[in-house]
């Protein structure tokens, strides 16, 4: 099971594979929102719905904490898309 937790002083969220960190999701908050510049799992293990968790649970917990976002990594982008309920998350501007 994929756990997911949040490194404010990495400025990144990691996926954990029996608590080894086989992925992340970087950002930056600004004024305007979280800034989410780039997604990266481990290439062995591309395919596996890692990164879709990862995005998932990244934007549940920003969601949470009220945060708008700016997807700026392409694979972020097609997440929101092609998963509606996540679109009221993206910043106006």
């Amino acid at each position: 099971m994929i756990e997911v937790v949040d490194r404010p002083s990495a400025s990144r969220y990691e996926a954990l594979l029996d608590g080894t960190v086989v992925g992340e999701c970087t950002y930056r908050i600004t004024d305007h929102g979280v800034l989410l510049p780039h997604i990266e799992v481990r290439p062995d293990l591309n395919g596996q719905g890692i990164g879709s968790t990862l995005a998932r649970r990244t934007l549940d917990d920003l969601r949470r904490r009220h945060l708008t976002v700016i997807p700026i990594c392409p694979f972020m982008v097609h997440f929101i898309r092609v998963n509606p309920e996540y679109a009221d998350l993206v910043h106006a501007g």
